[in-house]
């Protein structure tokens, strides 16, 4: 009798730890398929997508692969299904991939940044109350606000049109180029001001860390997470309040009167294709992921700053980490991603 006990006992543990092994086996991937990534080109959603392959490799045993292309091609691609994962996606600012999910084709994943995104219109901090320690006077002591910007548009004169100044806009072909674009005219300033767009994030971050380094004053477009916010002390020049309805005359780069409005702070998501089926234990992962936004700006601040690999600076952070990113996966998922790095 008590043979049998002890038997039906071993044979409910080993039923148990078999269903909770089951639930972190994908169905994607044991069936001999291979995740693949967009290949995205800005660092922080590089990081993000080399931490999930890692993960996905070492801790789940699927096979992996980033396809590469700018972002208009892979949004593409996801919406075609020819790619499981977009590792990056600002929610509500592509139409290729609302589109998307308007078709059922792409669904919406997890909340990467605690507390949303930050974007906005800055300029260095010792422009406002100068920097004491590097000898720099304030040029533009009651700058606070974009209505105050036309007064001072002589600190941040255009090299071409000096009688102008000139605003760094974000990277050609983005969407918060077009933005930036209407809320020039909104504001009144595209007669003051020489609208400036960079041809990539190399260029226009190579423009900020060059007039910082020399303490000279530069006006421009930024966001987070990046590492940049996280090297230099910026300060975000005041906006109206996020207004709906001016929001859609900026998101419209053909509105004739386009209003002022400030950025939201929006979540940053996976995009997923509707190949990678929404009950796969791949999704579970993606819904637990969440990084601290200043904790994001310093990893993404050690990219730029010392030329790391983005896919070693993965790395390091799953060894060194391991507090934050063991909590997004189960126990025997974990195990195996912490062997694989010893």
């Amino acid at each position: 009798m008590k043979k049998s006990m002890i038997g039906l006992l071993l044979a409910g543990v080993l039923a148990s730890v078999m269903g909770a092994q089951a639930q972190t086996i994908s169905a994607y991937c044991a069936a001999g398929r291979t995740v693949k990534f967009a290949g995205i080109t800005w660092e922080s959603g590089q990081f993000t997508t080399e931490v999930l392959r890692y993960i996905l490799e070492k801790g789940y045993g699927c096979r992996t692969e980033v396809v590469l292309g700018s972002s208009a091609v892979t949004e593409t691609a996801l919406v075609a299904g020819d790619l499981q994962i977009w590792g990056e996606q600002w929610e509500g600012r592509s139409a290729i991939v609302a589109r998307g999910i308007a078709d059922g084709r792409v669904r919406l994943v997890g909340n990467i940044l605690d507390g949303g995104t930050v974007e906005g219109w800055f300029v260095p901090t010792y422009v406002i109350k100068g920097d004491a320690q590097r000898n720099i006077s304030p040029a533009a002591p009651t700058l606070r606000s974009v209505t105050d910007l036309v007064r001072y548009r002589h600190i941040f004169r255009d090299p071409e049109r000096p009688h102008l100044g000139r605003f760094y806009n974000c990277i050609i072909g983005w969407t918060c180029e077009r933005i930036n674009n209407q809320k020039l005219r909104a504001y009144g300033l595209d007669r003051y001001f020489v609208n400036f767009r960079p041809g990539s994030g190399a260029a226009l971050d190579a423009a900020i860390a060059g007039a910082y380094e020399r303490g000279r004053p530069i006006f421009f477009y930024y966001w987070a997470p990046s590492g940049l916010m996280a090297r230099f002390d910026v300060t975000r020049l005041e906006e109206p309040e996020f207004n709906e309805a001016c929001w859609s005359t900026l998101m419209d780069p053909n509105h004739p009167r386009p209003c002022g409005s400030a950025y939201p702070s929006i979540n940053l998501r996976f995009g997923v294709s509707s190949t990678l089926p929404a009950d796969d234990v791949i999704n579970d992962l993606l819904s637990q992921v969440q990084f601290p936004l200043a904790f994001f700006n310093q990893i993404l601040a050690e990219i730029g700053i010392y030329r790391k690999p983005v896919a070693q600076v993965a790395r390091e952070f799953l060894v060194e980490q391991q507090d934050m990113w063991t909590r997004w996966v189960p126990a025997d998922v974990a195990a195996r991603v912490i062997a694989s790095l010893r």
